[in-house]
Order: structure tokens, then C-alpha cells, then sequence
């Protein structure tokens, strides 16, 4: 079964969100990664892009297939994690903690209560 943290909310295309403050880090779940198996390649959003929720935004390699990664939320770009574009293999490593893809300032708080409880993440995986 894969890891599926409390702490954070979901989305139904395999996002993850933390929130501090306003801002938003996103990444990719454990199921997500390993479903992907063996990560390649990460592109990643630009520094400043605005976004809408839901519209796709980086896009990851696997040796199995290529996926769009969709920001869970709205909002601006403020961050993105470099090193997983250097070594992708952090994202199967630590989908958590060292794999996240981009922090993001949210633009509409309300778009958090539309996304999966850890819970209903589990019964969409399982």
C-alpha cells in the first residue's frame, strides 16, 4: 500500500499539496512514482508563471511513460525544486520530502476544499 500522509491534501490526478501560509508546495504521491516506476527526466515550471487549477505545468519521464503534472491549485509560481531536475530519481526517492516540483502562492484558498481528503486519496488507489 502506498504511503499516503495525513497531513496533506490530494488530487485526483496523483498531486500532492502541503500548505504553509499562502504558499502551496506540490508534488507527486508515492502511488504516483511508483506506478511511474523509475524517473528519467523532470520539467518543471517556470519561476513567476501564473496557473490556473488544474492546468498542466511540468511534465515527468519515466523508462515506462511521460505524464503532465497538473497544479492542484491557482496561483504564481514562486519556486521550483532544481535539484529534482538535475537528479530525477529524488522524486522516486522521496515522492514527500526531496521530490516536491514547485511551491506555489495561492491565488484562491477556496480551490484547497475541493481537493481529496488522505482518505479519500486512500479509496481512489486502492
Amino acid at each position: 500500500m502506498a504511503n499516503v500522509p495525513a497531513d496533506l491534501k490530494y488530487a485526483s490526478s496523483h498531486e500532492w499539496v502541503r500548505v504553509s501560509g499562502d504558499i502551496a508546495t506540490v508534488g507527486i504521491t508515492d502511488h504516483a512514482q511508483a506506478e511511474l516506476t523509475d524517473i528519467v527526466f523532470v520539467e518543471l515550471p517556470q519561476v513567476g508563471r501564473k496557473l490556473a487549477a488544474g492546468e498542466a505545468c511540468a511534465v515527468v519521464e519515466s523508462v515506462k511513460t511521460a505524464s503532465d503534472i497538473y497544479s492542484p491549485v491557482s496561483g504564481e509560481i514562486v519556486e521550483v525544486n532544481q535539484p529534482i531536475a538535475d537528479n530525477p530519481a529524488l522524486v522516486n526517492q522521496s515522492a514527500f520530502g526531496d521530490g516536491w516540483f514547485f511551491k506555489i502562492k495561492l491565488a484562491n484558498p477556496g480551490d484547497l476544499a475541493k481537493l481529496l481528503t488522505p482518505d479519500a486519496y486512500k479509496a481512489q488507489i486502492s
